[in-house]
């Protein structure tokens, strides 16, 4: 329900041109254990609503100071190495969910899920390579499809969860309240995600083609993640940016309309009452699941790929390949920045870094031109 009303709000803010979905941000995840433990799950919700707030106020600022600088800090040199940075680092969850390794509460042997990843990923190959027409849509379902029917003779799947699951439920909303230690602990942890946030927009704006920078504009983009994720706090949900899942799956398909968003995010705020569907989806598999990733998470690495063949030869002068090689360590390199609760690492880490040596790193090209 969250992930739903968090993506029609940021579409609100951005007119409705970005093809993205919102979904739960990892990069919380330890200073909201931290804060739920010390001052409680009301708490640890009313400082997110006041990180939101922040996130917000950056984006105002942007809009006040002027944003026209902003596209300057990100050639196809920095988009580029920060794509694969994505890609990079979420290719080894889809490969643990392959392998049944993603839950430790329910592990699966590792041949059993490699078996059902494979048949999943080879029936979407097979309906991507034969589908025509309309049915290019369907490749997934029909992968997820093969690779439930496999997985149901190895017993994996808990049937019970469905049989116990009411046919109409209602989301459990939680409401927050506003402790001073929470607020001041949590604030902080904003930073990395809004740095991320760019890395984000360059990614799916790279895949369509589009300067998502300068229109809507990253203002109006980090406007619509601060308001969805202070309205997350105010029910109860998790703070959201954007799902690099469905990045990559607008990448392979190459449907970029933000309607189909719009109507997924209203389709997941009706479902979130519907009891049954949603644990039949939870019985999904991690193989299954991990099988589809794979290739969504891969097309997000090619993407990047295909942003610095742009620079063409280019990409060969020390100054451009310096670049490039400290992006991909410092994003996938497991280098973390920690104070409190601002943890600085991944595609936060790697954009801000990039950002950083394009501005201060000599360009004798510019300076010849």
């Amino acid at each position: 329900f969250t992930a739903g009303a968090a993506t029609l709000i940021f579409h609100g803010f951005t007119k409705r041109c970005i093809p993205v979905f919102l979904a739960s941000s990892f990069a919380y995840t330890a200073p909201i254990l931290i804060a739920t433990e010390t001052w409680g799950l009301a708490a640890a919700l009313g400082g997110l609503l006041a990180a939101g707030l922040v996130y917000m106020g950056i984006g105002g600022i942007i809009y006040w100071k002027g944003r026209n600088f902003i596209p300057s800090l990100f050639p196809p040199i920095v988009t580029g190495a920060i794509m694969m940075v994505i890609g990079l680092m979420l290719v080894p969850v889809a490969v643990s969910m392959a392998l049944g390794k993603s839950n430790p509460a329910h592990l699966i042997p590792d041949k059993i899920g490699l078996l059902i990843a494979t048949v999943t990923l080879a029936a979407t190959i097979v309906l991507f390579m034969l589908a025509r027409g309309i049915l290019k849509l369907i490749p997934i379902i029909g992968g997820i499809v093969a690779g439930y029917l496999v997985s149901i003779p190895f017993g994996i799947i808990d049937f019970s969860i469905v049989a116990s699951a009411p046919w109409f439920a209602v989301p459990k909303f939680v409401f927050p309240q506003f402790n001073i230690h929470a607020i001041v602990f949590l604030v902080p942890a904003i930073i990395a995600p809004a740095i991320a946030h760019f890395g984000d927009i360059l990614a799916i704006g790279e895949i369509t083609e589009r300067d998502y920078l300068r229109e809507p504009g990253i203002h109006r983009t980090l406007l619509g993640n601060g308001a969805a994720n202070t309205v997350a706090a105010c029910i109860g949900g998790p703070p959201v940016r954007i799902y690099g899942e469905i990045t990559g799956a607008v990448a392979v398909f190459k449907k970029w309309d933000p309607a189909i968003m719009v109507w997924a995010a209203v389709l997941a705020m009706a479902l979130a009452f519907v009891g049954k569907l949603s644990a039949i989806i939870q019985t999904i598999p991690d193989p299954v699941s991990g099988g589809i990733l794979i290739l969504f998470f891969g097309a997000l690495v090619v993407a990047g790929i295909n942003c610095l063949l742009q620079v063409g030869s280019k990409l060969m002068e020390i100054r451009n390949l310096l670049i490039v090689v400290i992006i991909l360590v410092t994003g996938i390199g497991g280098i973390t920045f920690s104070a409190g609760a601002f943890t600085l690492k991944g595609v936060a880490l790697a954009t801000l870094t990039g950002v950083i040596l394009n501005r201060i790193l000599p360009d004798e090209t510019a300076d010849e031109s």
